[in-house]
């Protein structure tokens, strides 16, 4: 029987009087790779907040791997990969070997002394996002391709059952977009790592992922992909009907 790893019921949330997420209900089996798309505004970063802790909702409820948010402590099986960081200083004096270290002390704790446990997980890390010969260059010297490789290595050195992935090919370009994609299918598929994208990018979820939720402040849908773009009136909703029908019928 599949493990449920994230469990919502009912959730509600609003910034002031700005009703932002309405009675939400989704659960996040192990080895799902989900996509949540959205309009810009739908809620989907806010969701994820909540889910990672960052947020209370205004009402409703809400398990990790079976416990409830307020009692759950080990945060490490949860990793994170926020939005490329755009105003990332070029000068920033960090390699990309130490950005990925910094998942190890996110797991142990700022006053653990790395050992040499740890390395072999960063040097591990690195060698699944396929970023071993780039680990002494400054992570602001790296592409935004690349960076996004070492956040992802550094989400990876906390050890996590489940990542989540915050728009994470922003302005990283197609040729690095399409390399991207395939690293995430690959640990899905070959380490077996449950994954969350949320993306605006529906061509890519729907070709990408095993599962879409369709959020829009409430949940609209939460289905396979092809039974999403067979769904007219779901796509006329998300306003992208032409061009994802027409990528769908090319693969077919």
């Amino acid at each position: 029987m599949e493990q449920n790893i994230i469990e919502l019921e009912n959730l509600s949330f609003a910034y002031g009087n700005d009703e932002v997420l309405k009675n939400i209900t989704l659960t996040i089996k192990r080895g799902d790779y989900l996509g949540i798309i959205g309009p810009n505004g739908s809620g989907k970063t806010t969701l994820v907040k909540i889910i990672l802790g960052l947020l209370k909702p205004a009402a409703g409820s809400i398990k990790i791997f079976g416990q409830n948010i307020s009692n759950f402590k080990e945060w490490s099986k949860i990793g994170y990969v926020p939005q490329r960081i755009i105003n990332l200083d070029v000068n920033f004096p960090a390699t990309a070997k130490e950005v990925v270290l910094m998942g190890r002390y996110a797991k142990r704790g700022l006053l653990h002394k790395i050992n040499k446990k740890d390395k072999e997980i960063v040097q591990q890390a690195l060698a699944r996002v396929n970023m071993l010969p780039y680990q002494d260059r400054l992570i602001g010297d790296l592409s935004g391709g690349q960076q996004q490789r070492i956040f992802i290595a550094r989400a990876l050195a906390t050890e996590p059952e489940i990542i989540f992935l915050d728009e994470p090919t922003t302005s990283v370009d197609v040729s690095s977009r399409e390399e991207f994609y395939s690293l995430l299918r690959k640990l899905n598929q070959e380490s077996k790592l449950t994954l969350v994208l949320i993306s605006h990018d529906i061509d890519a979820i729907t070709r990408e992922v095993s599962y879409v939720a369709c959020i829009d402040k409430a949940l609209i849908c939460h289905s396979q992909p092809e039974e999403f773009l067979k769904n007219h009136d779901l796509m006329l909703h998300f306003g992208h009907i032409r061009g994802v029908q027409n990528e769908h019928n090319h693969q077919q």
